[in-house]
């Protein structure tokens, strides 16, 4: 079994070409340093639901959309590696929260032990 870190985060929509770059950027990092899977993915049939939703847990502005992402790595004791390398490296540091193509305020995330895992 593998382990996963996911997260949801706000992207405005006219920003998503800039943050999609971001996105390539950090996946290369993630890559580079050991993970086996980065994916970032793009709301696209996602509807706001009466109790909880993507769009909720974000508190969606009707000018931004939503990103769902999940990096794989081998164990909990390699993603803890590989993110202490990949948040160090120098392709990465130095960026100014408020000129970011995310609101990370009101991202979440978190690591996830699979419980049922099928196909590669």
């Amino acid at each position: 079994m593998s382990y996963v870190d996911s997260y949801v985060v706000p992207v405005p929509t006219a920003r998503v070409k800039e943050y999609r770059a971001l996105a390539r950027k950090a996946g290369k990092v993630w890559m580079e340093h050991g993970a086996l899977a980065y994916v970032e993915c793009l709301a696209d049939d996602v509807q706001p639901g009466k109790t909880t939703s993507f769009p909720r847990a974000v508190k969606l502005k009707p000018d931004e959309t939503v990103v769902f992402a999940w990096i794989v790595f081998k164990s909990r004791k390699e993603r803890d590696r590989i993110n202490k390398l990949a948040m160090s490296d120098p392709r990465m540091t130095g960026m100014d929260p408020k000129t970011l193509p995310l609101d990370g305020r009101r991202m979440f995330w978190g690591g996830f032990k699979p419980i049922v895992q099928l196909g590669s």
